[in-house]
């Protein structure tokens, strides 16, 4: 482990079939007014909406409705979810849906008092909340895991009118997330696995950087040998609770900084994949795995000892009568044969980007330095290009 680690995560987890009671102890902790914020009523149709609701009548809360979250937040619920936040004296943003919902409460939570436009302020010039600003606590009901936004910072806002995706560390960890895996039965097999390939990329972010003998690394392969596993069972019977449990742990370790420690990571693929979304308002785990393997292709040779290792731990390539490049190849190979299996995207085609659009893409996209290799525009077009014609 080289340099110096700082670790810290206040978010209160509470975990299992049983997770949702939590809200009888928690709920007390906080004023009256709950601003309830989910997304487009599928939450009403599993039945999550009414055992939250009967919770909080049961406490005693003014309910505070927020629907209307969409999948990639933009800018003008944010500014709507502020304004209702205020008017409303809100004691409490409980979001209840998957990451976009969490991600959204965050932005409302820095936003609602902030004098300056909060897009232009956090989103584009990226400075500090100013000190002594007053937030609002977050909370969050899980009901899609794939981003791990229950148990970090980490906001993702859309501007429609730019089309560009940014995102924003806000220092606002939610307070406790309840995560009941059962309660993402219901998940639709496209939201499961783009879900599920957003999981594989957090981990894989964090993991192909640095070249030192680093103890999260290994943790890192146990996660992702855990998702593969539990992601074919999944696809196979969806209420499989030790798969979906399993999912569900998985997807809050791999973004709740713990994978980031010693570690710089990579993050460009999920900077061109919020690149895309901005442009096409894809799902945001399509948009990375559209582009995942033409990305590794161009990285591989600059960080062949770890793709070999990944190769290896991860994928089980057997290494006999093999050189380096062989064994990491292979090792993609199996990437991408998994990423079929389990139904995700490989074009973004199927997203609906043309190469016309590519000039958009490269306004919205960043280029990282902590990787194996930093990209250029020209190596951004040649990754979308080879995604486009897969």
């Amino acid at each position: 482990m080289l340099g110096d680690i700082q670790f810290h995560n206040p978010t209160h987890l509470y975990f299992g079939k049983d997770a949702l009671d939590a809200l009888k102890t928690e709920l007390p902790k906080y004023g009256p007014n709950i601003m309830l914020s989910y997304g487009g009523g599928s939450i009403k149709k599993n039945g999550v909406y009414d055992k939250v609701v009967a919770i909080l009548k049961e406490c005693g809360k003014n309910i505070i409705e927020d629907p209307g979250v969409m999948p990639n937040p933009t800018i003008h619920k944010v500014y709507d979810g502020c304004d209702l936040a205020k008017d409303n004296n809100v004691d409490l943003i409980l979001a209840v849906g998957g990451g976009s919902v969490c991600d959204y409460a965050k932005a409302v939570s820095i936003s609602a008092y902030c004098e300056d436009d909060f897009w232009q302020k956090y989103f584009i010039d990226g400075e500090p909340l100013d000190v002594g600003l007053k937030t609002i606590p977050v909370a969050c009901v899980l009901t899609m895991p794939g981003t791990g936004s229950e148990m970090n910072i980490g906001s993702v806002i859309t501007n429609p009118d730019t089309k560009l995706k940014y995102g924003y560390y806000t220092q606002i960890y939610p307070d406790f997330s309840i995560l009941n895996p059962e309660f993402t039965y219901s998940l639709p097999k496209y939201q499961m696995v783009a879900g599920i390939f957003d999981i594989m990329s957090h981990i894989m972010e964090s993991y192909f950087s640095g070249e030192d003998d680093n103890t999260t690394d290994y943790i890192a392969e146990g996660l992702m040998s855990s998702l593969v596993n539990s992601s074919r069972v999944a696809i196979k019977n969806p209420t499989d609770y030790e798969a979906r449990s399993n999912i569900m742990w998985t997807a809050t370790w791999a973004l709740n900084y713990l994978l980031s420690c010693g570690k710089e990571g990579d993050w460009e693929v999920h900077m061109i994949g919020q690149a895309i979304g901005g442009v096409t308002n894809a799902t945001h785990g399509m948009t990375l795995s559209a582009v995942q393997i033409p990305y590794f292709k161009i990285i591989m040779p600059y960080g062949l000892d770890k793709f070999v290792r990944f190769a290896k731990n991860v994928w089980h390539v057997d290494s006999k009568g093999k050189n380096d490049e062989e064994i990491a190849k292979e090792g993609l190979t199996k990437l991408e044969a998994w990423m079929k299996d389990i139904g995700v995207v490989m074009s973004v085609k199927e997203l609906g980007l043309t190469e016309e659009l590519f000039p958009d893409v490269i306004k919205g996209c960043f280029y990282n330095s902590t990787g194996y290799k930093q990209l250029t525009e020209e190596d951004v077009i040649d990754i979308l290009t080879e995604s486009l014609n897969y």
